[in-house]
């Protein structure tokens, strides 16, 4: 096993363990928000993150290792930092947009960090697996912020 492989899993290994802190965090926002809009686009980014990770899982095999269990400790801070902000706030849908969209940019960050890292070079399969989910992200945070205005 190469130097390489190791390192390559060890970020995609982070990378899962942010998705799993997305999905949990959606859904826990799903659970909390009243309107049905927002409570669905909750609902489909939990799923769609579900599916992200199945998809690390897959890729992080294919380079001989083990997919991580569970979630990050920073990961529930940030889910508890999220519950209590909406226990607070007047307007919890906003807080908890507000706290989706520094959530995903944070998330677009880490994959931006391993797309541009000149230490790898990807294989094409999981530069591509990375570009879409990404991309997903920025739609996901483009949402959130139509949401956002919508609701302040």
């Amino acid at each position: 096993m190469t130097k390489y492989t190791v390192e390559m899993s060890n970020k995609l290994n982070e990378l899962l363990e942010k998705t799993y802190d997305a999905e949990k965090g959606f859904k826990e926002a799903a659970e909390k928000v009243k309107n049905p809009t927002i409570k669905e686009f909750f609902e489909q980014k939990a799923e769609q993150r579900y599916n992200f990770g199945q998809e690390l899982k897959n890729e992080i095999r294919a380079y001989g290792q083990e997919p991580e269990k569970g979630g990050s400790l920073k990961g529930t801070l940030h889910r508890n930092w999220m519950n209590l902000k909406a226990f607070f706030d007047y307007n919890d849908e906003e807080a908890m947009l507000k706290e989706v969209e520094r959530g995903e940019k944070e998330a677009i960050n880490t994959y931006n960090d391993i797309l541009n890292d000149e230490e790898f070079v990807l294989p094409p399969s999981t530069e591509t697996l990375l570009m879409k989910q990404r991309n997903a992200i920025r739609e996901t945070l483009e949402k959130a912020n139509f949401f956002e205005m919508a609701v302040s």
